[in-house]
């Protein structure tokens, strides 16, 4: 069976939307970045000044392990346009770093959120 080359003008038009799509995705996780970044800085604020915030690392590791996702998101939308062997390896080792970061990420957020066992007397 023989597949049909896309015609010329769709393949760029193709190409052209992929492009945008991966700025946008890119472009949404930086604004979680400056999102996660003002809410940790505005709860140190806050605790520098003596009120009860939430807790400054955690909420910015979720931010960070949100961002990631949609990081490789972008990435993986990236490559789909013209993968060639050199991005695809790019893609795999980009894809494991942000995954090795992730998951520990979320190992802390989990080991943070887990029922802490009572203190004996």
């Amino acid at each position: 069976m023989h597949v049909a080359a896309l015609p010329e003008g769709l393949e760029a038009a193709v190409i052209a939307a992929a492009s945008w799509l991966k700025l946008g995705i890119e472009a949404v996780s930086v604004a979680i970045i400056l999102v996660a970044m003002l809410v940790a800085l505005s709860r140190l604020v806050g605790q520098a000044l003596g009120r009860v915030t939430g807790d400054v690392r955690m909420g910015l590791a979720r931010g960070l392990s949100l961002a990631l996702e949609f990081q490789l998101a972008a990435d993986i939308v990236g490559t789909a346009i013209s993968p060639d062997w050199d991005q695809i390896g790019k893609l795999a080792a980009v894809a494991a770093i942000r995954t090795f970061l992730n998951f520990f990420l979320q190992r802390e957020l989990a080991e943070e959120q887990a029922p802490r066992p009572a203190l004996r007397a």
